[in-house]
């Protein structure tokens, strides 16, 4: 970014002088409290950092929820946006632009032949699964199958197939019929589907659940289910695609074909965008004004969207998330941690576990101690580092974990 640039941000975000502190005393006054408590104020990154209003730097290992995976303000795609919004910005989608069409060519080639499948661009992940989720309705059938611990977006339509009651409760009733089976038990799959289900949604990996992987087989048996009573199988990558678990789409790579794929996040390496994804016959059920979306696709967007894949696949990072992974789980199991039970997940989407309920406290004293994680499970901890992150940088915080973990655990205990 230029020194032009840097002050015009500065001139038109106003940070107020007094650092954090100040900046979250306006945040208290104008901003809803749905998040509760904002835990820094972060003010720039650069690569796998991120450094607060109060010059305390960062390493980045949760990546905006798995979303900033090629790190902050990449050249290439920053590049790529700056370059795209100076010619053209915004049309709408009453007409093309090369970049959506190209994205939407890049996009569909994954999961299919040319010509098989279509897009539509939405500006998150819960917009793409609203998508989906009307492409459901449009087979004539309104039953869903959804799994215990899913999450797929806090809108009303992505909450109906969200399975945790403190999400849900408040907002009941909600739309579809939606019935929830336990995630990766295949004879309770083959039991709820039949022939009144419009379709099956799946995560091949559960995130917020607490990097739940489900056992060998359990995709393509869950295919072979749709197949047997016309339903659709709708997998939601929006996490675990686009080279968080070392492939383009965890289905793809287990030979599993989807009729509906959901994606976002690492798509715009933190600019918005998602996409819904349809294969086949599901590619026909909606028509012209049966959906819309006013940003979606957007040529900014797109040029986001395939500046993304292009550096995926110029500096190889979809081989690189798979070895930083696997050697991410070797150093923190050869810690020998008695509090560290395990690892579980794929590539750089990563869930250590934990012998008790300590993963707030520990992420809490892992951002003091500058390094970034969750807690999406009292018991687990969220790894979802950069692609682009260093093994010495990965190394820095395995180091650290087994002071974080028994500082935390003291605290607890009293």
């Amino acid at each position: 970014m230029t020194t032009e640039a840097v002050a015009i941000t500065r001139e038109l975000s106003g940070p107020p002088t007094g650092g954090s502190a100040a900046v979250l005393e306006h945040y208290q006054r104008s901003v809803m409290n749905t998040f509760g408590p904002p835990k820094r104020v972060f003010v720039r990154g650069e690569g796998p950092y991120v450094w607060d209003a109060d010059g305390r730097k960062h390493l980045d290992l949760l990546s905006g929820l798995a979303v900033t995976a090629l790190g902050h303000a990449h050249p290439t795609v920053l590049s790529a946006i700056t370059g795209q919004i100076a010619t053209l910005g915004h049309v709408s989608n009453f007409f093309a632009t090369p970049a959506q069409v190209a994205l939407a060519e890049r996009l569909t080639a994954m999961v299919a032949d040319p010509g098989e499948a279509r897009v539509f661009f939405t500006n998150s992940g819960t917009e793409a699964n609203e998508a989906a989720f009307k492409i459901t309705r449009a087979t004539g059938r309104t039953k869903i199958i959804s799994t215990e611990g899913a999450f797929h977006g806090r809108s009303l339509g992505a909450l109906a197939i969200t399975h945790n009651p403190k999400y849900r409760d408040p907002f009941a009733p909600l739309p579809g019929e939606v019935e929830f089976v336990p995630y990766g038990d295949a004879d309770a799959l083959a039991a709820a589907v039949d022939a009144e289900t419009a379709a099956v949604v799946l995560e091949p990996i559960q995130g917020e659940n607490g990097v739940v992987v489900p056992p060998a087989g359990y995709l393509a048996r869950a295919r072979q289910i749709c197949d047997q009573h016309g339903a659709l199988l709708w997998m939601d990558e929006v996490q675990t695609g686009m080279g968080r678990t070392g492939s383009w789409l965890v289905h793809v790579d287990e030979g599993v074909r989807a009729d509906v794929v959901t994606l976002a996040k690492g798509l715009g390496n933190g600019f918005p965008i998602g996409a819904c994804l349809a294969v086949g016959r599901a590619a026909q059920l909606l028509g012209p004004g049966s959906h819309g979306s006013t940003f979606g696709g957007n040529p900014v967007a797109a040029i986001a969207g395939l500046a993304v894949i292009a550096v995926i696949e110029r500096d190889g990072l979809l081989d690189r998330a798979t070895e930083l992974g696997e050697h991410l789980v070797g150093a923190v199991t050869a810690l020998g941690h008695p509090m560290i039970t395990g690892v579980r997940g794929r590539g750089l989407l990563r869930g250590v576990t934990l012998a008790a309920p300590v993963a707030a406290q520990v992420a809490d004293a892992a951002l003091d101690a500058g390094f970034i994680i969750n807690a999406p499970r009292p018991d687990v901890l969220r790894l979802a580092p950069p692609l682009i992150i260093t093994t010495e940088q990965l190394d820095g915080f395995v180091a650290r974990l087994p002071e974080l973990v028994d500082g935390a655990t003291k605290a607890t205990r009293g």
